[in-house]
């Protein structure tokens, strides 16, 4: 984007959300900051509300640093091989040769949608990149088709793909769920198989109508007629530029070889076919594992492979640095006995018919502190499973109405669009009136889902 062209009035409700766009850009803060903010305010409230001393509560936090080491690294490696993944060459072949199905303005931005929909089911960290590669793409050609695209609404349609990450495949807190030996399952003394969160028939029901609800709040906000548009920069480049060294030395031929990454692949998938033959089910390694195996059989080589992981990396240090902090939050929170004093608090608030939407908006705020949704579980799941319990309601609404929260205010959270805005070259207010339209759809489908399980 050339910087004239950002500074064009966009049309309709995305020109009537500058304020808010301006707002957001100005004086929020990086998640980190939230993270560290939201560690003094959770000490603080464990010191008024319990009987937890300093030092007591101190201890907690030390203690409870490491208690998340191997989410984190199971988090970092959902982020990291997705967004490797997308950047492969058959990957980045398909959303070329896709790029130009679109015909008409308002099928590109539907198209997008869908396309980064479906991507964020299977993996979140795939749908993000995914996502706003193929507005690139549909961008370009159809810019050679003489089709007038607003660039800006193409990419938050990509971003837009994201609100429905938490239903699918890579979701944290229900693979999580699922995991022997997790948190959420010693808390709740077995696990949850995603059999009844994932693949519960609500749940898909629930997919299926936010996406057909979203799709049509974009079209009723795509620019129409003699509306401005801001197309896409022709002289603009993006994406990473794979490097890979030159093969000189009988080593060199063989980090170039094919055969390397090829017999490492089809290991995984044989593994993995053991797996579910012998009743396996999905976790968060297993999820990994799927995706490192189709990494591996996607790339060319060894260098190839190496260099999108370099370039994929970036991405991931922030999300790292902040795991620890989540985890000391737990460990205050269960230490001082704050968890119990909120989980009181829910119980007297809500009954077993309406706690899932009180639930998904509270997950909504937190969402707003704990951008990650590895690290909100972490955060809110063991409250939010203890209130469910004594409520009488079933574990698996509860986990999928946290979820829900999480996915609905990344929305209007710039945490996780700030990949999607450093390929596009777009800034948060560009796409924030068109993201808020989203999160009104979604938020509507997924209330409206959790008060009929809720009646149910």
């Amino acid at each position: 984007m050339s910087s004239t062209s950002a500074k064009q009035r966009s049309s309709g409700l995305a020109g009537m959300m500058r304020p808010v766009n301006s707002v957001v850009e100005r004086f929020i803060p990086s998640a980190l900051v939230f993270a560290i903010v939201l560690t003094f305010v959770v000490a603080i409230l464990a010191l008024l509300l319990t009987d937890s001393g300093p030092v007591d509560v101190t201890r907690g936090w030390g203690e409870g640093l490491s208690g998340l080491l191997a989410f984190m690294t199971q988090m970092a490696l959902i982020l990291l091989l997705g967004h490797t993944l997308a950047n492969t060459g058959p990957v980045r072949g398909l959303l070329a040769r896709i790029g130009g199905l679109p015909r008409t303005a308002l099928q590109g931005y539907l198209f997008v949608f869908g396309v980064a929909a479906v991507a964020c089911l299977i993996t979140w960290g795939l749908g993000l990149v995914v996502g706003v590669l193929l507005a690139v793409e549909v961008a370009k050609q159809g810019r050679e088709k003489g089709l007038k695209l607003h660039f800006p609404l193409l990419v938050a349609a990509g971003y837009s793909g994201y609100v429905v990450w938490h239903m699918g495949y890579s979701g944290s807190g229900t693979l999580t769920a699922a995991t022997e030996g997790s948190f959420i399952a010693e808390q709740l003394g077995e696990t949850i198989p995603i059999s009844e969160t994932t693949f519960a028939w609500w749940n898909l029901a629930a997919i299926a109508a936010t996406i057909l609800v979203v799709g049509v709040g974009l079209a009723l906000v795509a620019p129409r007629g003699d509306d401005p548009v801001i197309e896409l920069d022709a002289d603009a480049r993006f994406g990473d530029e794979v490097v890979t060294d030159e093969v000189v030395t009988p080593a060199d031929r063989v980090d170039a070889s094919r055969v390397v990454t090829t017999l490492v692949g089809l290991a995984l998938v044989a593994y993995l076919v053991i797996h579910y033959s012998d009743g396996g089910t999905a976790t968060l390694d297993i999820v990994n594992w799927t995706f490192l195996a189709l990494i591996f059989l996607l790339v060319r080589n060894p260098l190839e492979l190496i260099a999108l992981v370099k370039n994929a990396a970036s991405n991931v240090g922030e999300i790292l640095l902040q795991f620890p902090l989540y985890a000391g939050i737990m460990g205050i929170m269960a230490t001082s006995g704050l968890i119990t004093v909120f989980s009181d608090f829910i119980v007297d608030t809500a009954g077993p018919s309406t706690f899932g939407v009180l639930a998904f908006l509270s997950a909504g705020l937190v969402n707003f502190f704990v951008p990650s949704g590895g690290g909100q579980f972490a955060v809110q799941g063991p409250v939010m499973l203890d209130a469910g319990a004594r409520l009488g309601v079933d574990p698996s609404v509860t986990i999928m109405a946290i979820a829900y929260g999480d996915q609905w205010t990344n929305m209007i959270q710039p945490f996780w669009a700030l990949p999607v805005l450093a390929i596009s070259g777009l800034k948060i207010r560009d796409i924030l009136g068109y993201t808020l339209v989203t999160l009104i759809a979604s938020g509507l489908v997924f209330a409206t889902i959790l008060l009929l399980v809720g009646a149910g």
